[in-house]
């Protein structure tokens, strides 16, 4: 069995440690703020993230990038130089046109190289869901299981990861185009917070609305505790727009509702934060559906 490797892009919000231990290939997004553009590394180390959210809070806009053709060829084909195959698991097609780009690059490499095999998955994902479906790819991978093997395996989770976030300034999902203005200007007059997640298309939906930041953070641990399967058992990511605390809360009630142990804290990357905005709260576990 040849060897292969894992390909991924920044929107998965893992933490840049956990990414380098798994031996991902993270290939980053990028984003133009102030006119300057920076790489969305796992790291930060284009932008910290802390200070692109200051940043954000003190009224700067930013835009972003998916990833081109270009640049996913020139990575590919070092990677496949080295006789190495692929595995390219990407943001969802329904939020961005990288896993798009990711497909196009992949069919020309398989005309340089049409001895290799080049896997492209749709992760249908955003942030933590993105993450937690590489990491459980990832993980059986080290089991020794063989790039096909782990391709249904990506194909038979993705309609089980759970997208449940809830956000603390409207003004950013408005500017995006996810809610109207209105909604936006009543929703902050009322202190209205929406409970949103990803479908099985990979699309943003809103599903409710909690009265208060509390109530919208609690929402969320109700919606895993309705669907998760085996919580107590499970691996739990929660992605965070620099409120960490609140994270934190969500942890700390699905540690004390639900049993479940190992959950991940990180942050939401910018390029996905600049759509969410600070405040934002996302928790991604599996489910019996979306």
């Amino acid at each position: 069995m040849r060897e292969y490797v894992i390909m991924t892009d920044s929107c998965c919000d893992l933490p840049a440690e956990l990414a380098q231990e798994l031996e991902l290939d993270v290939i980053p997004l990028s984003l133009t703020m102030g006119d300057q553009e920076y790489f969305n590394y796992l790291d930060g180390r284009a932008l910290a993230f802390p200070d692109f959210y200051a940043r954000l809070r003190g009224g700067e806009l930013a835009t972003t990038s998916a990833v081109n053709v270009g640049t996913f060829e020139a990575r590919m084909r070092a990677l496949l130089e080295q006789g190495k195959d692929l595995l390219c698991i990407h943001f969802s097609s329904g939020l961005s046109t990288t896993y798009q780009s990711a497909c196009i690059a992949a069919e020309e490499m398989k005309k340089e190289f049409p001895d290799a095999t080049i896997e492209t998955v749709d992760s249908l994902s955003a942030s933590g869901g993105q993450g937690l479906l590489v990491y459980l790819c990832a993980l059986e991978k080290r089991k020794g299981k063989s790039l096909e093997e782990v391709r249904v395996f990506a194909e038979q989770t993705r309609p089980h990861l759970c997208h449940w976030f809830t956000v603390d300034d409207l003004g950013h999902l408005k500017r995006g185009g996810r809610i109207s203005s209105a909604t936006a200007l009543f929703g902050t007059m009322l202190s209205i917070k929406p409970v949103m997640h990803v479908d099985d298309s990979g699309h943003l939906i809103p599903v409710s609305k909690a009265r208060g930041r509390k109530a919208s953070l609690t929402a969320l641990v109700d919606q895993m505790e309705q669907s998760a399967i085996h919580p107590e058992s499970q691996t739990v990511f929660i992605t965070h727009g620099d409120c960490e605390d609140d994270a934190r809360f969500v942890a700390g009630e699905i540690r004390r509702r639900m049993g479940t142990q190992d959950i991940r804290i990180s942050y939401v990357g910018p390029v996905i934060g600049n759509h969410s905005g600070p405040g934002t709260v996302a928790l991604f576990f599996l489910g019996k559906e979306r």
